[in-house]
């Protein structure tokens, strides 16, 4: 047998056992059984027991993160990814300041996210976080202006202005993609969630920036056991969360007809 042959004849063997192998792996590998986990926001009183009231349901956000060794990275990290990644952003998040309010009230960022802080007001704003979460002051910017922050770690970030006291905003960034907003019935769903072990964790508008923390509690996801059931959170109280300067003080009396902030045309 001459060279030539015995070159082509062990090709055909290594291409025929590599087929063979990728067949059997592909027969010994289960496919990953998921799920759609739902669930139901509503409101009650501040007493235990009360009863549950009806009125607006503040915006709520429910995350999942994996527990067990079935689902731990490298590094002994619990991981999850998500089975129906979404395409990254042509273009960053984005917090709008308009109206003197941000444009949207709860952002959800992946850990590592850049955000942008576009001014589409006619007046300065002082864009400020000195809660746990990201710490930062982007200081006075004007009109058609932007600064950007990078969320480099998750955490729950409260959002202000210095100069506007009735505007605030929430970024919670997150090492998960399994996670959902409530709607404005209350409804939440996460979509392909594999089974397994989970911690939940549950923030709500009505916790408040004193309350850093979200709420947590063990769940399990399977075939019979996808429904999260009805959560039960605190109402907001008024429309502007309460909140200092970022000086640690109380907000001057505002002056609409006598502002230094107003930008000059």
């Amino acid at each position: 047998m001459n060279r030539k042959r015995i070159s082509i004849w062990v090709a055909m063997l290594w291409v025929s056992a590599t087929g063979l192998h990728s067949q059997a792996v592909a027969q010994l590998t289960p496919t990953l059984a998921t799920t759609t986990v739902r669930g139901r926001v509503e409101v009650i009183g501040a007493n235990a027991g009360a009863k549950v009231r009806h009125g607006a349901i503040p915006g709520t956000v429910v995350w999942l993160t994996p527990i067990g060794l079935s689902m731990t990275g490298a590094g002994g990290e619990a991981t999850v990814t998500s089975p129906n990644p979404s395409p990254s952003p042509a273009q960053n998040p984005r917090l709008v300041q308009k109206n003197k309010s941000f444009e949207p009230h709860i952002l959800v960022v992946p850990a590592g996210s850049m955000v942008e802080f576009p001014n589409r007001d006619p007046f300065f704003h002082n864009v400020f976080s000195l809660f746990e979460g990201k710490r930062f002051d982007l200081g006075l910017y004007e009109a058609g202006t932007t600064r950007m922050v990078r969320f480099d770690r998750p955490g729950i970030s409260y959002i202000f202005c210095n100069i506007h006291p009735e505007m605030s905003a929430v970024v919670i960034t997150m090492a998960t993609p399994l996670y959902a907003i409530s709607n404005a019935d209350g409804q939440l769903s996460v979509a392909g969630v594999p089974y397994g072990r989970y911690m939940l964790h549950i923030w709500s508008e009505g916790m408040g920036p004193e309350n850093t923390q979200p709420l947590t509690r063990e769940i399990t996801i399977a075939e019979n056991a996808s429904s999260l059931g009805v959560i039960r959170v605190p109402e907001v109280n008024g429309q502007r969360m309460a909140h200092k300067n970022k000086y640690g003080r109380d907000y001057d009396e505002a002056l609409p007809n006598n502002s230094v902030y107003e930008q000059q045309r």
